[in-house]
């Protein structure tokens, strides 16, 4: 793809075509190749453990300032996510847990009130959501991993800190042992 095309594709100008574009390069999702065009970054499995490495310190760091510094209504808010993971772990709901991963993710770097985590996880989560987009149907326990979510959004809540770290490696290990699986899957 080009910027020109895009920009004819999609009937708005070059400028903000290129700034969503360098966005884009910036948190790995494309790469700008100069005067040939613009291509998808690969998506692999070596790279995505990679990923999760750090994502799970990360992860753990959020989730243990969460704990620590939500608010009163942020930790009513956690418990009712709480309660929708649940909800769509019993439906096997993808979409529903998909809407709610992203609220989940969004409050709780604001609950942890660390705008340099912050930077880390939306990032990475940007990276982590296009691998399971990918492989979810064919390598995922979906009712698992919301339930995993639930325990994490249930800590936050009671405010336990270490509760909520435990939660956060659970659910690490089961995102590694599902990008894992994702190779099996294609074979």
């Amino acid at each position: 793809m080009s910027e020109g095309l895009l920009s004819k594709r999609l009937g708005i100008g070059r400028t903000p075509i290129r700034e969503a574009l360098q966005r884009l390069a910036r948190e790995g999702l494309v790469q700008i190749l100069p005067r040939r065009g613009v291509i998808v970054s690969e998506i692999n499995v070596k790279t995505q453990m990679r990923l999760l490495e750090t994502r799970r310190e990360v992860e753990r760091l959020v989730a243990r300032c969460a704990a620590r510094r939500a608010s009163g209504s942020e930790r009513a808010r956690m418990a009712e996510l709480a309660q929708l993971f649940e909800r769509s772990a019993k439906k096997n709901d993808d979409k529903g847990f998909m809407r709610v991963d992203r609220e989940f993710n969004e409050l709780c770097v604001a609950a942890a009130k660390n705008e340099f985590a912050a930077g880390a996880m939306r990032l990475m989560a940007s990276l982590s959501r296009r691998f399971w987009y990918q492989h979810y149907k064919q390598a995922a326990d979906l009712p698992e991993t919301a339930k995993l979510h639930a325990d994490i959004a249930r800590a936050i809540a009671k405010a336990d800190e270490q509760g909520a770290a435990r939660a956060t490696d659970r659910l690490m290990d089961m995102i590694q042992s599902f990008t894992r699986a994702t190779v099996t899957a294609e074979a």
